[in-house]
Parts: structure tokens; sequence; C-alpha cells
């Protein structure tokens, strides 16, 4: 009998008919080969292929079909046999048969998966090179519950979705298949068929760990990592450090934007030559990266990621980044990477619709969508959806060695009503407005990485009075390390655009702060979000003529690193920018050659120093007992004083004064008795200020002043802040 009437063959017929329409959701059920008694067949599929031969066997034409097969005796084929064709221009092509392979991924990680506990999923989904039996090539597996059919489709199968398709998992949704000699550098997508509407789409990889350059937006197979990490000191004291208590001072960046070269961006490595030494000179403590997992639009600044184990190839490979973070720590920065697990974009090749059906987003157009942004929510609900960002969050604290993630629009994932019209959301199960999977999930995500993270530290931006947002999970709270204090940021700026003239009236913006300053660990951020869609620049914000506005910005900053919270300014504002901040070109670098310009970065670099050298101002920057009002409510004057303590008991006196008046022997009341000395003055000339103030030290009186036993008599300069510290304790 011929072969394509054998029975063997007729058994599979139905199979035929859905491999060729490519519908079959198991293809390794037909194709590869199969034990028949004492025979076995080898089919295969091969559209477009003249003839095959298996292992030097030839293999027939199954009709006039693109499948071929031979049939022979058992044992007549090795277990992993080579398929050799010719194409239809007749050259000879040849692969180790991707149907001859088991599934690779154990059913215990699926299980871990689906049920939203695998922190660790990178491993087992994407592609991964790796040899099995001897044969190397590729690893593809991809979760896709509603499709009908996944096949991985390259440059290296013409785009052919029949060419091949993946094995289903089962009940985990998980697709996977071995693709012997196909390797690094190759460039891929998934084609899914949907289960529910029967379309095809080209999807990417959300796994993948490299991506075609935009506006190409294919997954690229990523080599292992080769690089020598040299940061093991670094790690070590990170694990061991007591943050709470030790300064933080973040420098925001934008790596496309900060700096640019003669042939456009700058690559990671270049930016470590480059920015490393430029931050460590300003005296921060951490650099904090917008984010740099893939995204296809440049304007939307990295917050619309597609590609959330991706570093985005703008600036090189992910060695390349590792080797910026490597070059970070062993300079004695930490860095921070900006988080997006709030929302991801519609772009057709990313996560919406995945599979044909809401998978990644939820199910609900009402709760899908965040109207302001139009952008889609991820399904906190679902359990894999977890494993997936809880293994993104966790992949570039592991693999990349980030010191902490800061967690984007945190309030939008909390807030059910976020950015809707009164009463048009959809109420929780409870008919509250709070999203009760998206708290869960922050919290899980959050035990997860300071179990898993020693010393890792992850930094809410929540914008709401939300309670306990860094407070642990144990205690009720959603167990971030700090949050951003967005109250204090925009009662500041409001203040300071006052015209001092009327900033009496506006004291209460200056004060308020501090009555709720130790509810949470607080990051005093003035970040990109102030420097762009027409808010002016920091320069910009400021109230009066140039000589004001500049003394307006140091007087703004020596009070923003005097009060208790973490510090963080956007790149630019270090030398006050004039211009808001320009996303497509590089920061205006000609302005640090003019005097008042350069006086700005004297200052920031000059308050950093302070700042970590002085544990006054950071031991106790969570804690009420750090900080102490000399005076308050002198709002005619529109001054404040304050002592800031560190844990010993030792201070430092902030004196500020908010108008361009000085003022002569101002008193001010005291802890201590003896001589104080001026550590810093912003009205300093070597800030760009008129050079008023104190004489090198300034003796108390033994006068009872504000409720304290002494007290001094000050000169208070125009604009500015002036810090001063106190007789040393007598034991």
């Amino acid at each position: 009998m011929s072969l394509p009437q054998s029975k063997l063959l007729e058994s599979l017929a139905a199979d035929l008919v859905r491999l060729a329409d490519a519908r079959h959701h198991d293809p390794h059920s037909a194709l590869g080969m199969h034990r028949h008694g004492s025979e076995c067949i080898v089919l295969v599929h091969i559209p477009g292929a003249q003839s095959v031969t298996i292992d030097a066997h030839s293999a027939s034409r199954v009709a006039q079909s693109d499948f071929f097969a031979w049939l022979g005796p058992v044992g007549t084929l090795p277990p992993h046999y080579t398929v050799t064709w010719r194409n239809p221009v007749g050259q000879e092509q040849a692969q180790v048969d991707p149907y001859s392979f088991a599934p690779q991924i154990a059913d215990a990680e699926l299980a871990q998966f689906s049920a939203g506990q695998n922190y660790a999923a990178w491993r087992i989904l994407g592609a991964e090179t790796m040899t099995i039996d001897g044969v190397a090539g590729t690893r593809f597996a991809v979760w896709a519950p509603d499709a009908q059919r996944v096949s991985v489709v390259g440059d290296f199968c013409h785009w052919d979705g029949r060419r091949y398709p993946l094995r289903n998992r089962g009940a985990s949704g998980v697709w996977e298949l071995f693709l012997p000699g196909i390797g690094v550098g190759e460039y891929y997508k998934y084609e899914i068929r949907g289960r529910s509407n029967g379309q095809v789409q080209l999807k990417s990889d959300p796994f993948a760990r490299a991506s075609e350059m935009r506006p190409a937006t294919a997954s690229q197979i990523a080599a292992p990592s080769g690089f020598r990490w040299r940061d093991g000191a670094w790690r070590k004291s990170r694990a061991k450090l007591d943050w709470l208590h030790a300064p933080m001072s973040i420098y925001e960046l934008h790596l496309a934007s900060w700096r640019r070269g003669p042939q456009g961006l700058l690559d990671y490595r270049e930016l470590a030559r480059q920015l490393v030494p430029y931050v460590k000179r300003l005296g921060f403590t951490h650099v904090e990266l917008l984010p740099i997992t893939e995204h296809p639009l440049d304007d939307s600044w990295g917050y619309q990621t597609t590609g959330y184990f991706a570093p985005t190839a703008r600036h090189g490979a992910a060695d390349d980044l590792r080797y910026f973070i490597d070059s970070c720590h062993r300079a004695g920065l930490g860095v921070l990477l900006d988080w997006v697990p709030g929302h991801f974009p519609r772009d057709a090749h990313g996560l919406a619709n995945f599979d044909g059906s809401a998978c990644y987003e939820y199910p609900d157009a009402a709760r899908a969508e965040h109207k302001d942004w139009g952008t889609l929510i991820f399904n906190y609900e679902r359990h894999e959806v977890r494993s997936f960002l809880i293994s993104s969050a966790c992949y570039w604290l592991e693999e990349f060695h980030f010191d902490g993630l800061r967690v984007d629009a945190v309030a939008s994932m909390i807030y059910l009503d976020f950015g809707q019209r009164a009463g048009s959301f959809l109420p929780n199960k409870e008919g509250g407005n709070t999203n009760l999977e998206a708290i869960a999930f922050l919290r899980q995500l959050n035990t997860v990485v300071h179990a898993k993270f020693p010393g890792v530290t992850v930094i809410a931006e929540e914008s709401t009075d939300w309670p306990q947002v860094s407070r642990p999970v144990d205690q009720g709270g959603l167990g971030f390390s700090m949050k951003w204090n967005m109250g204090w940021m925009h009662d500041t700026l409001n203040y300071f655009h006052e015209d001092p003239l009327y900033r009496s009236h506006h004291h209460g913006k200056l004060t308020f702060g501090l009555m709720y300053a130790f509810s949470e660990n607080f990051v005093m951020p003035l970040s990109h979000d102030e420097v762009v869609h027409l808010k002016k620049s920091m320069l910009g914000k400021m109230a009066g003529d140039r000589w004001q506005q500049f003394a307006n910005l140091r007087l703004l900053y020596a009070w923003m690193w005097t009060l208790p919270g973490k510090k963080l300014l956007f790149m630019g504002s270090e030398f006050a920018q004039t211009s808001e901040w320009d996303f497509r070109n590089s920061l205006p670098w000609d302005l640090t050659n003019i005097p008042e310009h350069g006086g700005i970065m004297n200052l920031v670099s000059d308050l950093n120093a302070l700042y970590c050298r002085s544990p006054a101002l950071h031991e106790l920057d969570f804690e009420a007992r750090g900080f102490n009002w000399m005076t308050c409510d002198d709002q005619a004057r529109s001054v404040l004083g304050f002592c800031r303590y560190d844990r010993g008991g030792d201070f430092l006196l902030v004196v500020c004064n908010f108008t361009p008046v000085p003022r002569e022997a101002y008193r001010v009341g005291v802890p201590r008795g003896g001589e104080y000395r001026e550590i810093l003055n912003s009205d300093s000339a070597h800030y760009g200020g008129s050079n008023l103030g104190n004489l090198a030290t300034v003796r108390t009186k033994n006068q009872v002043c504000m409720n304290q036993p002494f007290s001094l008599d000050l000169f208070l300069p125009p604009l500015a802040v002036i810090v001063l510290a106190p007789p040393a304790r007598e034991h």
C-alpha cells in the first residue's frame, strides 16, 4: 500500500487539516515521530518544500499537501533526527526536528505561575537559549490562555505561522516549543489565533529580554549575560544598610535627554563614563532612571512600557546596562528604576487583547481603561498577571542589581474612580471605590521584594491621603519603603510662586506639611512632572525679577534639604535650567558656564555634602523627635526657624527668611548656650548671592526666647536660609 494511503496517516487526517489551517493546539500529537506497534511514522510540515529527507531516508509527500511522512521500523531513527529539505528556490536546509523534543517546563513551575506565586517567571517564559540532549537551540514559551493556536515566527520561517506551532500545556495556558538551531540575535514574534474570535495577531513576547530598535517592534533572542559584576562589596553593604536612618539624595534623570553626543543618544557605557562622575561631584547618593524598560514611543518617556523584561535598545544591550549600574555601584551610587505596573499601552504588538481576549487587562470595559492616558489597566485579580508583574520587579533587582524601584501612579491603581467621571466607575464587591485586588497585589509585591532583596527600597508615587502607604503589611500598611510627598511639593511650589509681598498670607503652606511629615516615610520630590506641560522650569516658577528668582530657587533648595525627608531633584534643576524639560533634546549645558547657574550647582553640591555628613539632617527623617520648631508663627515677617536632631541629641539650627528684606538682630531661641557657627548660607557669593550673613560665630544670650533657655541675635540675609552648628556638648 502507498504511504499516503496508510491507515496511520488516515488516523491523522483531522490533525493534518487543522495543522494546514494553522488551528492546531497540540501539534506534537501529530508532528514528529510516533510509534505504532513495531513501526513508527515521522510527520513533518514544511510549507513550500520541494523534497524532504529524514536522516538520509527519503520522505514522501502526503497527497498534494506540504506534509511529508516517513514510515519505518522502530529503532531506525535516533530520538532526535535531522530533517533536510529543499526550499522553493532549490536551496537545501536542515534542522533537527523541533517536534522530537519533550516539554521542557516543569509542571510544578507552571503551577506556581498559575497560582500567582512564581516570582522568577522569566526563567520559564520567553526565549531561552539552551542545549537539550546535545542539541543547541532556543525554547520559546508564552502565556496565552484563550488562544486556539500559537506559533513562533521570524526570518527563520519567513514569518509563516504554519511552520512552528507551539505545544499547549493544558490548564496553565502556557505554550512552548524548543527550536533547534535558532539562536542569539534572531528577531521573532508570536502569531496567535484567538479561540474566541478566530482572529490572527502578531505579538511581541511579553517576557522578551531584548527588543528590536523602535519603531520596529519584534522581540529578540538575548544572549546569556557574560558580564562580570564587580559590585560585591556594594551589595553586601546594601543588605546591611539601615536606610531609614541613612541619607538619600536622588538625582532623577531621563537617559535619552540628559546629554547627547554627535551621533545622537548616548549608550549605557558612555553614560556611565559621563554621568557617574558628574553625579558624584554633585554629591547625590542615588540616581533614579525614568523607565528604561522597552517602549515604542519616545513621547511617553518610558511610562507606556511594552517590554517588562527588556532594557530599551535605544542605549545598547543588557550587559551595557549592567556595566552602567556596576559603574554606579563602584563609585558609591545607588540606582533606582522607575517601574510601571499601573497601566500599559494599547499598541497592537503589545499586551492589549493579547490572545484575542482580555488576557492581561480587566475583561470589563468599565474597569479596563485609564481614560486620562488612553491605556489599559492590569487585571490584578488574575494570578498569572501577578506572577508576571512581580517577576518583572524581581528581574530588574536580581539580574541588573538595581537598588530599588519607584512605583509609578500608585493612586491610579488603588482607586477605581481614578480619572473617572463621578458615578461612572464600577464599585468593588463591598460597594466602595478602591481596587481590592490592586491593594492585595501591592502588598504581595512589597512583601516579596523586601524578603528576597534585603536593603532594596520600594518607593510609591502616591498622590492621595491613603493611610499607611509606607507602613509594613503586617501592620495593615501597603508595605512600601517610602512615599513621595506630593502634598508638600504642591504647597511649597505654590508658595514660591507668590510675590514675597503677599507671602505672609500664605505662611501655612510652608508649615502645614510638618503636621503630617512623620505619618509616612516621605521622599520630597521636585521631579520631572513639575517641569513639563507648561508648568515652567524650577527657575521659571520662582517669583520676582531675575535676582529674586535665583535667590528664591536657592532658598527653595536649602529649605528642602534641611527639612525631614529624603530628597529628589530632576536633572537640569541642579543648574537652574531656564526652559522646560524637552525630552527630544539634551539639557542646555551651556548654562552651567553662567555664574548664577553655576552658583546653583555649587549650592546643590554643598547641600548634599552637608546633608550626608550631618546625622542631624538625615538620621531621624521619619521621626518627630528629629524636628522641633524654634519659630513657626512669624508670618508677618515670613521667617521660619527649626532644629534638626540626630539620635544622640545633637542638632543643627536652620533659619529661613522668605522675603527679600534683610533682617538684622533677629532673635531666635535655642536649646544650648555658647558660640554657634554659620556652616551654610544660601546667600553666599559662592552661590550667586549678595554675601550677607553672620560672622564666623554668633554667641548666645542668656535670655529665654521661644520657650528655649538661650537666644541668638542673627542677621538674616534676604530670600535665604542659614544653617548654624551649636557648640559641642559638655560631657
